[in-house]
């Protein structure tokens, strides 16, 4: 059974040149994935929040260090040793 060793962020910035969060997932066995978060034009009521650091002298605010932080202290941790595959993992991110 494979099972996630570690979970890894930092920001990245995206095909526009946005800074955005990347997330990097290494399996018990050595397979690897990776994934940015995407940044789109749309606002709709049921679309997730953008969550920038705000601080105009990292690219003009738009920086998402705050919500790397929070992606390695408390989303990352709870993943170790779930199998990828099993609906838990997905509940994790969820909350």
């Amino acid at each position: 059974m494979s099972v996630i060793e570690t979970v890894v962020a930092r920001e990245a910035l995206d095909s526009r040149g946005n800074p955005t969060v990347q997330a990097d997932v290494v399996l018990r066995g050595g397979a690897r994935g990776s994934a940015l978060a995407p940044s789109g034009a749309s606002t709709g009521a049921r679309e997730a929040l953008e969550l920038r650091d705000g601080d105009p002298a990292r690219y003009g605010g738009r920086g998402v260090l705050a919500p790397v932080a929070r992606v390695l202290r408390e989303k990352a941790p709870p993943h170790a040793g779930v199998d990828p595959r099993q609906k838990e993992a997905r509940g994790i991110i969820k909350k």
